[in-house]
């Protein structure tokens, strides 16, 4: 029976986000909407799921959350330190750098995530992994210490992630 289930609904957490992502986009709430969001959810995760890499293990959810919550505080004030550089460094006296992040971290997932948190804090971007996922190229638009820039996204980042993943 519980084969049977997941063959039906591969990624059952996938299956109910989509079927509540897409009733909020609808203007109401209507049983059509939400049984054709049902559908959605069924047949997307269904229709993709040999493509999808085996199921982290270890996931830490209580974890994840603290770090989406430390990771939207750091978007806001980021945001506010990319505002206060842009109106008050001259172009002159920026001083960008190009810095390589040696990481510990092996799963696939856990290295998108922290990725993709770089990416999404302004003034930083990832720019390219290593061919054997052993560093991740950080473009950091003004820094004095681009060691200290590597030591933070390594201690406030990777090491939730480990934690996350582990």
């Amino acid at each position: 029976m519980a084969r049977a289930f997941f063959w039906l609904l591969p990624h059952p957490f996938l299956t109910l986000l989509l079927t509540i992502v897409w009733t909020l986009l609808q203007n109401e709430v209507s049983a059509g909407m939400v049984v054709f969001g049902l559908i959605l959810g069924i047949i997307i995760p269904w229709g993709t799921s040999v493509w999808w890499p085996d199921t982290p293990k270890g996931f830490r959810l209580f974890k994840m959350t603290t770090y989406s919550i430390i990771v939207l505080w750091d978007i806001l004030v980021a945001n506010v330190q990319v505002a206060w550089i842009v109106l008050t460094v001259p172009n002159a006296k920026l001083k960008p750098a190009w810095i390589a992040v040696p990481l510990e971290l092996r799963q696939p997932e856990a290295i998108t995530l922290l990725a993709g948190t770089i990416t999404l804090t302004p003034g930083t971007v990832s720019a390219d992994l290593s061919d054997e996922g052993h560093s991740l190229l950080v473009h950091v638009l003004h820094t004095d210490d681009p060691d200290g820039v590597r030591d933070d996204i390594k201690t406030r980042y990777e090491r939730r992630l480990q934690e996350i993943f582990s």
